[in-house]
């Protein structure tokens, strides 16, 4: 066996979703030595709630964003120096891919090649988890007694599945062409606590709860397997530091069970009679009969389920009905045929206590939600996300040369009218010209230099250092990413910093030198924004 990895910074994408979000808890609770940062853009199925037994610890970090922007992406694997990312991020709900499967494709097969490629890019990625589905092998013949393994034909049926497998074949690919080292996990079906309720049993509960009929697509006689999640989070952590790349891991159960079965169960619990409150609904376009995996191979790395099917059932009815509210109203959700749920520019927001500046920060994603095939005679050819910036400085050296380069590379932008010390005026520029990126070159540097701040502090402090913070306020409550060019002019050599040594000052570095009203004015802003 291979020697145990040990990851030192991870990225989870999709970890305010259910799977993962018990995923990043128990990691933080076993390793508080990891620095752990997640990535989630909180559609409809997230729930910033989920984190809730991790956001006080102090190798956490939230961040709100798409996995298919790809400058987001890049900018937190260097800064945040990731070496191991574990892709959960993803639309999963089956009957959502029956009405709009490219919403499907967007995520799942252009959001994953999107972190393959800054991975790529980057270099320093030592493990890629990509969590894949058991669904990619297809259905399971009825009278198989040796389930689906790794090497098994992919053979989706359903959109969701076929957009999961199309992903694999570009992980395996990097692996392949530029030695990335990947891994893929395709599990069975996992319940518990946190889970959106469009799913099976948290859908059943929650109707249980409320004294309605449970819903049975077809005659309910297709069988499923379903795994606890803490047993599957306790498969990830050791596929984490015990799993071969190159490998692909089943994470499986030999425990079968008909989808009637399970809504008799569930009657049981909640002693109602089965008989008046099943209601058998129209079957989905194809239900596959049943998924069957050989989990072997993640057994011998030492894994195993601990929880029994009753205890795990018993446990996540009883979490539900503590936690009535936790998805607040999911009527919808709980319709025999729901409708669509990913509605383009709605996200679930927290609604606990707030979130720790200190350990999150949000990136409004502005490229569209939503993707739909048009008649193509009846409307215009569909149009790429378009870039507009928006940049303070106009006067200065570097904003003018900004100005250029957008010209250049034709990117549409305008300069910004506002004082940045004046919040109102601010906020009218950003209604007004709608960007996507707000660039701040403004400063006061003095004229014909810097010793002219010295006379006139007022004038350079309200540019400098409320102008910038007052700019960077207001992009924080629009959700839009600021760039604030600023100076190295907030260093001087010392100790470990010897003029001609050729050390030079980091990033992270707390700034040393206010030999200079100017130079004290930049370094008051550096700790706030960053």
């Amino acid at each position: 066996m291979a020697t145990a990895y040990t990851p030192k910074n991870i990225l989870i994408t999709g970890a305010a979703g259910f799977i993962a979000s018990h995923v990043c808890n128990r990691l933080i609770r076993n390793y508080p030595g990891y620095k752990i940062v997640v990535l989630d853009k909180l559609d409809y199925c997230s729930n910033l709630k989920n984190l809730l037994p991790s956001r006080s610890s102090p190798n956490f970090k939230f961040i709100k964003g798409d996995i298919a922007s790809a400058d987001l992406v890049n900018f937190i694997l260097l800064t945040e120096s990731i070496d191991t990312i574990m892709h959960f991020a993803a639309q999963t709900h089956v009957d959502n891919s029956f009405g709009n499967s490219f919403e499907f494709t967007k995520n799942n097969i252009y959001g994953t090649h999107v972190l393959l490629e800054a991975c790529k890019v980057t270099g320093q990625i030592r493990r890629f988890i990509h969590v894949s589905t058991d669904e990619v092998y297809g259905e399971t013949d009825e009278d198989a007694v040796v389930g689906n393994h790794e090497a098994s034909q992919l053979l989706p049926t359903n959109p969701y599945s076929a957009t999961k497998a199309g992903a694999e074949m570009l992980v395996m690919a990097y692996g392949r062409s530029y030695g990335l080292p990947v891994i893929t996990t395709r599990g069975n079906n996992v319940y518990g606590p946190n889970q959106f309720p469009e799913k099976l049993i948290p859908k059943f509960i929650l109707l249980a709860m409320k004294g309605q009929p449970l819903p049975i697509h077809g005659d309910g006689s297709n069988v499923r397997s379903y795994l606890y999640c803490e047993d599957v989070a306790e498969a990830f952590e050791v596929i984490l530091h015990k799993g071969e790349v190159g490998h692909v891991y089943n994470i499986g159960t030999k425990k079968e069970r008909r989808v009637i079965d399970v809504a008799k169960e569930i009657c049981r619990l909640f002693k109602m009679d089965p008989d008046t409150h099943i209601k058998f609904v129209e079957n989905r376009p194809f239900n596959d009969q049943r998924y069957f995996l050989d989990d072997q191979k993640l057994k011998n790395l030492g894994w195993f389920e601990r929880t029994i099917w009753e205890e795990g059932l018993r446990k996540t009815m009883e979490w539900y009905v503590s936690n009535p509210d936790w998805w607040g109203d999911v009527s919808g959700a709980l319709l025999p045929h729901p409708k669509m749920l990913m509605v383009p520019g709605i996200e679930r927001k927290f609604d606990g206590p707030d979130v720790n500046n200190s350990s999150s920060y949000a990136v409004e994603n502005h490229t569209p939600n939503g993707m739909v095939v048009r008649d193509p005679k009846s409307s215009p050819s569909a149009q790429k996300p378009t870039l507009k910036f928006l940049i303070y400085g106009r006067t200065g050296w570097i904003g003018g040369l900004l100005g250029k380069i957008c010209e250049k590379q034709r990117i549409p932008f305008e300069y910004g009218k506002g004082r940045l010390e004046n919040a109102a005026q601010i906020l009218a520029d950003i209604q007004t010209v709608k960007p996507t990126h707000v660039f701040n070159a403004a400063g006061v540097t003095g004229r014909p230099n810097v010793d002219w701040c010295e006379t006139h502090k007022p004038e350079t402090i309200r540019t400098n250092v409320v102008g910038t913070l007052t700019l960077a306020d207001v992009c924080r409550e629009r959700g839009l990413l600021m760039m604030n060019y600023a100076t190295g002019c907030i260093f001087e050599y010392d100790e470990t910093h010897p003029l001609g040594s050729g050390i030079g000052f980091k990033e992270e570095d707390k700034p040393n030198f206010i030999g200079s009203f100017y130079s004290k004015t930049k370094a008051m802003v550096t700790p706030p924004l960053m």
